[in-house]
């Protein structure tokens, strides 16, 4: 009797296994959907259920979001099966390639030609106005000067927050005999006998630019497309190295405590969009191809909740310019984000 119910005990708990990792494959199953802190906000909770609200008509599944606080925790929630789909920067998609070869892009922004030609977003260096002008070589800026100072990062799982601008520190200060041997591990923390007095890490591109904002650092980086609901251009041309952004009187958190601040940007460098990608260990080929089809869909493309119009003032995840969409994207697109790592 003891043994029949033992068989009967170890039976159920495997169809309930099995239930559970088959469960984002069919109708009725549970999407779980990881983003990193830079999407997480409450102000951006209307674009996200947008997103899972589209899928979920179109699959009849269940969405969940799993927001996060720490890019390592979405990382590791895509790679470990824990999250089926998940919204990451390059550099944290090629983290989770690396744990988990399952972990692949499905989709990506492209720019505003409608292709991938010109699907770049910019990481930004960038000082506070009153302090721009040290930062000047003749009429142009140079980063030169920001060697000694207090520097915030958004933490190093960040492709546009520190293994963009990192590899364009090394790359520029190891060209001085005094810098030669510098590498992007020296930049991790700060100390008297570091290149940097003082390294922060913001946890996202809105703590990063709010750390700078706050006077904690001196030189934060950060990217425009985390921080574009919060700011407006005061001065110059977008994205170029002299151009003042303001905080909007209206910012939501985090930067509601730092609203009429002026930043100045001395350093502007293109970078890879970011992907959707998804664990194919959880989603079978049939519900890869349903949502390849639903993401690359006119019903998202012309979603105004999804790619916002210029003249709206709802908090989106991605602008609409022109021709903007999601389209296919290979694991291979992302390689020039993986040579600078090597």
């Amino acid at each position: 009797m003891k043994k029949r119910m033992l068989f009967i005990l170890l039976t159920f708990v495997m169809i309930v296994a099995a239930g559970c990792s088959s469960s984002a494959n069919s109708e009725g199953g549970t999407l779980t959907i990881a983003w990193l802190p830079n999407e997480s906000g409450a102000d951006l909770e209307a674009a996200r259920d947008e997103i899972g609200k589209v899928i979920a008509e179109k699959t009849g599944m269940e969405v969940e979001h799993q927001t996060t606080t720490d890019y390592i925790v979405a990382i590791e929630a895509i790679a470990n099966g824990n999250a089926d789909m998940a919204f990451l920067g390059a550099q944290g998609f090629i983290e989770a390639n690396n744990k988990n070869d399952k972990v692949l892009p499905l989709v990506v922004p492209t720019g505003p030609s409608g292709t991938l030609d010109d699907a770049v977003y910019h990481s930004w260096l960038a000082a506070e106005k009153a302090n721009a002008e040290q930062y000047k070589d003749g009429d142009a800026y140079a980063i030169d000067n920001i060697q000694g100072k207090k520097f915030s990062f958004v933490s190093n799982s960040s492709t546009s927050g520190f293994k963009v601008p990192s590899t364009g520190i090394v790359d520029y200060f190891s060209q001085k005999d005094e810098f030669k041997d510098l590498t992007a591990e020296d930049l991790l923390e700060g100390g008297s006998d570091k290149f940097f007095s003082e390294v922060l890490y913001g946890g996202s591109h809105q703590g990063s630019a709010v750390n700078l904002l706050s006077g904690k650092s001196e030189i934060s980086a950060f990217c425009d497309t985390c921080v574009n609901n919060y700011v407006e251009l005061a001065d110059g041309d977008e994205n170029t190295a002299g151009a003042v952004y303001k905080v909007k009187e209206d910012a939501a958190e985090p930067f509601n405590t730092v609203t009429g601040k002026e930043f100045t940007l001395i350093s502007v460098t293109p970078v890879l969009n970011a992907p959707f990608v998804i664990n194919t260990d959880n989603i079978n080929e049939e519900l890869q191809a349903e949502l390849l089809e639903i993401m690359t869909s006119d019903d998202i493309t012309n979603n105004e909740k999804v790619f916002i119009p210029e003249d709206s003032d709802f908090s989106g995840l991605f602008s609409k310019t022109a021709d903007e969409r999601l389209v296919e994207v290979e694991n291979s697109w992302f390689d020039p984000i993986r040579e600078l790592s090597k």
